[in-house]
This record gives C-alpha cells, structure tokens and sequence, in this order.
C-alpha cells in the first residue's frame, strides 16, 4: 500500500488543469485539490450554472483559495461544444499542464448525442477524444509538472519521456472489464444494455489513452506529455444515484443507497487516483488504481487493467473511427 494522499501533491503555482465535469463528484473534488495547491483550474461543466455554484462552493469551504477557478461550458454530448470550449482556451491559455478526462455518464437507458453517437461512448470516449485532440497543442506547449510523490511505474507504459511532463489522465472504471469492442455496433443500434455499453465506453476509455501514449511515443521529436490512465474505485458519487434515477424504479435508488453506503468510499478519497496519475512520478500508459481488495477502495498504486484494453488491433480501430466520427484527429 502506498499510502498516498492529495497532501503530497507537489505545488501547482503557475500550473494550468482543465477538469471535466468539475462542478461534482470527483471532479469536484479534484479540482477542490488542485485549486489547493495554487493551480488555475479550468472547471469544464455541462452548466455554467452548477459549475459556478460548485466554485462558489470550493471557495467558501476553503475562506479563499491558492489557485483560481475559471468556469467554461463544455458538453460533451455536442461536439461544436468541445470545440468552442477548445477554441476559448487556446486563446486565453499559453499552455494547460494537466486535461483530465474526466466527466462521463454511467448506465443510462439508450439515447444519442446531438451528433448521433450512443450518449455513453459519444460522452465517456468520443468527447474527450476531440476535447485531447484539440488541446494537444497547449499540452505540448506546457511545462508539466515536476513530480510529486512516491515514485512508481506501470506494467505495461512505454518509456517515461522525461520529469515534469504534461499529463493528460483518462478516468476509465473497473466496469471496463465487461466491456466489448463490437466494431460492427459500436453505437447499439441494433440491440442495448445500458451496462453494457457503459463497459464499452469504459474500455474505450482505456484504449484510447494507452494509443494515445504510443503514438507519442512514436514521434521523432520529443513530446512532452504523458497519457495515464485510472480509475477511481467504488466511490460513492451522485453519478450512481442519476443511474438509479435513470431506471425509474424506486427500489434501484434504495438499493443504490444501501451499497454508497456500506461498499463505497467518499468522492474525496475515490478522487486520488486521478490525483495520483497527474502529479505523482507514473509513466505514461500507465494505469492509476486503488489498492485495496478487488481494487475498490483504498489509496492510489500503479496496476493493470484488463488484457483487452491492451489489444493494439483495437486502439488503433478505435483511434481511426474517433477521428473519422468526431472529424478531429491529431497530428504529431
């Protein structure tokens, strides 16, 4: 066991974070973190509204904070969004030292995008896929951040590109590890189980982010970002109470209620992987979870995911539909 907790991040003045889904549950409580320790984050929300009020929230709780808090709209159901959200941050940033990929939706009945895309794979993968790519430019233009932490590697990254490396760290989720690569149904037109499709998206999750780290590491010029990826245990967040909400059954939020409550460890602390994967010394692919039993709950330690998010005949599928459904690509 590491140990580890969001008092050993190193300090963040003059750092950049842009957070997805920042205005609850992990998110949230990563950006609390972050903002702690002098960072400017960026709180990427669906609402403005719920993003201002979480900020107003960040800063009361603390009677004023290190860093500052910056509130942008970003859906990523809408790709026009994630690009309008890019376009403001490339003209008001010079860099962003850490994206982390963060917001996502969990096992909902099926709907579709704005641009077509099962809500749940176009959410969880497809806009953080444009959002990376279109800020790429500004995490290759950052200077990182000088690690903090205990020093651990993963089992199956390519080689760290160098101390004080951008990051960019994709929550994934051990549900992934039900998930399947249908290439012939990846939106599930044709038939749909919401957890299902939630694995899928989950796995997507890791896929991309193990591509994307390959793919810098292909580069003849030295890049300087890291792609990590982690999930955050069993964390008792509302995104499991919108689930029960979703399935329109009394009973299911009840139920949901009673496991929050005897399985699920507080957002705070379900938080730390994401924390751990942004400014601890990891290597890029490497896979942030917790170390306590069936990885649930515990504190952040450098692990394995599944074999199947580590196929290379399927990130690279996976990456060539992206590019083609969200008509963003990224060129290194």
């Amino acid at each position: 066991m590491t140990g580890w907790t969001a008092d050993e991040m190193p300090r963040l003045d003059g750092k950049t974070v842009v957070v997805t889904g920042a205005n609850s549950g992990l998110g949230f409580e990563a950006t609390r973190a972050f903002v702690a320790k002098g960072a400017t984050v960026v709180m990427a929300c669906r609402s403005v509204e719920r993003g201002t009020n979480a900020a107003a929230e960040i800063r009361a709780d603390a009677g004023g904070v290190d860093g500052a808090l910056d509130v942008r709209e970003c859906d990523l159901a809408s790709l026009d969004s994630v690009a309008s959200f890019a376009e403001g941050a490339t003209d008001d940033y010079d860099a962003v030292d850490v994206l982390c990929n963060n917001a996502g939706v969990m096992a909902i009945p099926r709907r579709e995008t704005v641009d077509g895309f099962e809500t749940q794979l176009g959410v969880n993968h497809l806009g953080h896929f444009a959002l990376t790519c279109r800020l790429f430019p500004l995490l290759a233009a950052a200077d990182g951040i000088e690690d903090g932490g205990a020093d651990e590697v993963g089992s199956e990254p390519a080689e760290r590109s160098g101390s004080g490396d951008a990051r960019v760290v994709t929550q994934s989720s051990g549900a992934h590890e039900r998930g399947e690569m249908d290439f012939s149904d990846l939106n599930w037109e044709e038939s749909y189980d919401k957890w299902g499709a939630y694995g899928r998206s989950k796995l997507a999750n890791l896929l991309f982010a193990y591509e994307l780290q390959r793919r810098i590491d292909a580069t003849d010029d030295a890049v300087g970002v890291r792609s990590v990826a982690c999930h955050p245990g069993y964390a008792a967040t509302n995104l499991q109470m919108r689930t029960a909400e979703e399935s329109g059954t009394p009973l299911a939020a009840a139920v949901m209620r009673v496991a929050n409550s005897v399985f699920g460890q507080d957002a705070a602390t379900g938080a730390l992987p994401l924390l751990y994967a942004a400014t601890a010394d990891v290597n890029g692919g490497a896979y942030v979870e917790p170390d306590g039993v069936l990885n649930m709950r515990g504190s952040p330690t450098v692990g394995r995911s599944n074999d199947a998010s580590y196929d290379l005949d399927d990130a690279r599928r996976l990456w060539d539909y992206s590019a083609e459904a969200t008509g963003v690509d990224l060129s290194l």
